[in-house]
């Protein structure tokens, strides 16, 4: 029981706080075009860091990427509902890129 706790929670916190963001009607900086550029790198950061986290807890990459999109797809239609924000498939597959270069990252720390 505390080996499944000490491999999944750190996964939900994260997941709880991608949630959160997500529901921030407006994180834009007021940077103009960089402000788009370090949103997607944020992007693809925190969804890099979900699947490191998953292929931690799972010890199968393959699952763990299945998953990390699977949360991208339903993060990205919570944000449909948020006043200010839209879905974007755009958005999912960047933070798919960000699924596959965590999972492979962490599939090397955690074979």
């Amino acid at each position: 029981m505390q080996a499944a706790v000490w491999r999944w929670a750190p996964v939900v916190a994260w997941a709880a706080l991608i949630f959160g963001l997500s529901s921030v009607s407006d994180l834009g900086t007021g940077l103009g075009i960089w402000d788009l550029v370090l949103r997607k790198i944020a992007h693809m950061t925190e969804y890099a860091i979900l699947a490191a986290l998953l292929v931690r807890a799972l010890r199968q990459p393959g699952w763990a990427v299945a998953l990390g999109i699977a949360y991208s797809i339903s993060d990205e239609v919570h944000q449909s509902f948020i006043t200010g924000r839209h879905g974007s498939p755009v958005d999912v597959v960047i933070d798919a890129i960000g699924v596959v270069v965590g999972a492979v990252l962490a599939a090397r720390r955690w074979p």
